[in-house]
């Protein structure tokens, strides 16, 4: 188990860039997959991103690929999110999650993770 804080959510104009970031507890994090969630207003719960266990492999939801990046330092137990070329589209609570065993398929899903942050908002204005 790990606990998971996110940090680094806030207000930018269309175009502009954030990065997100997520403190980990625990000791189990090196060996987790991570992944990044968001909450749209009116929609289901949309994978963004997600990294596996020691970084050297990412996966990208269609609506963000090549305008976002996540990356991990296991040094840190951080994970982060550099968001760029940001659109009013992506205005969302920002989740962290993370769990191990994961295989390819499962972290792009949701449900498959155990482990949550409380989220942080991220408003991009037009």
């Amino acid at each position: 188990q790990v606990q998971l804080e996110e940090s680094g959510g806030g207000w930018v104009q269309a175009g502009g860039s954030l990065k997100l970031s997520c403190a980990a507890s625990g000791r189990s994090f090196s060996s987790y997959a991570m992944g990044w969630f968001r909450d749209c207003p009116g929609k289901e719960r949309e994978f963004v991103a997600a990294i596996n266990w020691s970084g050297d492999t990412t996966y990208y939801g269609d609506s963000v690929k090549g305008r976002f990046t996540i990356s991990r330092d296991n040094s840190k137990n951080m994970v982060y999110l550099q968001m760029d070329s940001l659109k009013p589209e992506d205005t969302a609570i920002y989740y962290c999650a993370g769990d191990g065993g994961l295989t390819a398929a499962e972290v792009r899903q949701y449900n498959e993770y155990e482990n949550w942050g409380q989220g942080t908002q991220v408003t991009v204005s037009s």
